[in-house]
């Protein structure tokens, strides 16, 4: 029997790190540090508390740059090359994935200020999907492009029982492009999916490896259909759990400025890049770190499956 988390009110105070909860089911602000030096094993052990807890951290006023980003990264696992796909990270820093409206035209053929406006976990056609990103902010518009994120446990803990039951024993297929491809059929970056796809068959419902709890792993940027199921049935119970990933009482939604850093974890969350900003002239520029992940592992114990791509390894 799964055990519903009731939302905490409380507010963390550990020696110099100051953790306060932002929403009902995820987030918190982290004060109390300062990410241009390195931090101490404590203050380590106290964020990665806080991350499993709150599934995405922000911290304010860190006006860091790629060396001090990739550094903080590494105190949390391995820091993997910047994208599977990627190949306009700075020379100096290959960590580094350019999260900028200034390359999206070019890279993808339209205009676009992310990769994707769907609610997506980062890379999951991945056999092995990053276990966390950090993502900070260089430039940000003055209106607009916010980012939010849910929580895909709370997703699941509050599924009916019946419905946890059946979703327990499913898996679904990952594809990167989707069904709904970002970019231009003729732009460079269709091409270099095309010859390199990234496939996998994942859980739907995923065991997190740190805290035992069940996170719903399923998202309309990736997940093309559930396997075993007629295309029919595939989509009614995709849109049924979509909505509930987005089930806007699981999210938190983030305010960004010069110096802002968001931390999440990518096995126990989705996120939303802004759509708000096509209409603006406006330059957005964020700069994304991931760590290397595990292969998630279902309910029954099985792993995900890889139909096409390799694991992706940091140092």
């Amino acid at each position: 029997m799964t055990t519903v988390h009731e939302p905490s009110t409380t507010i963390a105070a550990t020696d110099a790190v100051r953790i306060t909860p932002v929403a009902g089911y995820i987030g918190a602000d982290v004060a109390g540090v300062d990410l241009r030096a390195e931090l101490t094993d404590r203050e380590v052990e106290q964020i990665t508390a806080a991350l499993h807890k709150y599934k995405v951290l922000f911290f304010r006023d860190q006006h860091i740059g790629h060396a001090e980003q990739i550094a903080f990264s590494r105190r949390f696992g391995a820091v993997t090359p910047s994208h599977p796909y990627d190949d306009d990270a700075p020379t100096d820093f290959p960590e580094i994935l350019a999260v900028d409206s200034r390359l999206y035209e070019k890279r993808f053929g339209v205009k676009k200020f992310s990769y994707t406006n769907f609610w997506h976990t980062d890379v999951s056609p991945l056999i092995n999907p990053p276990a966390a990103s950090i993502l900070r902010a260089e430039i940000a518009p003055e209106q607009g492009g916010d980012t939010g994120w849910t929580n895909l446990v709370a997703a699941y803990e509050n599924l009916p029982a019946a419905l946890r039951e059946f979703v327990d024993g499913l898996r679904a297929e990952h594809r990167f492009g989707g069904s709904r491809p970002v970019w231009n059929a003729d732009s460079d970056y269709a091409k270099k999916v095309a010859a390199a796809p990234l496939v996998t068959e994942h859980p739907v419902v995923r065991v997190h490896p740190v805290t035992g709890e069940r996170a719903l792993f399923v998202n309309p940027g990736f997940t093309t259909r559930i396997v075993g199921l007629s295309p029919g049935q595939s989509d009614a119970v995709l849109k049924l759990l979509f909505d509930e990933v987005a089930n806007p009482a699981y999210t938190v939604r983030f305010r960004w400025a010069k110096g802002s850093i968001a931390f999440w974890d990518n096995r126990a969350t989705a996120h939303l890049a802004p759509s708000d900003l096509d209409h603006l002239d406006v330059t957005r520029v964020l700069y994304r770190t991931t760590l290397e992940g595990d292969i998630p592992v279902g309910v029954d114990g099985t792993p995900s499956t890889s139909v096409s791509g390799a694991q992706f390894t940091g140092a």
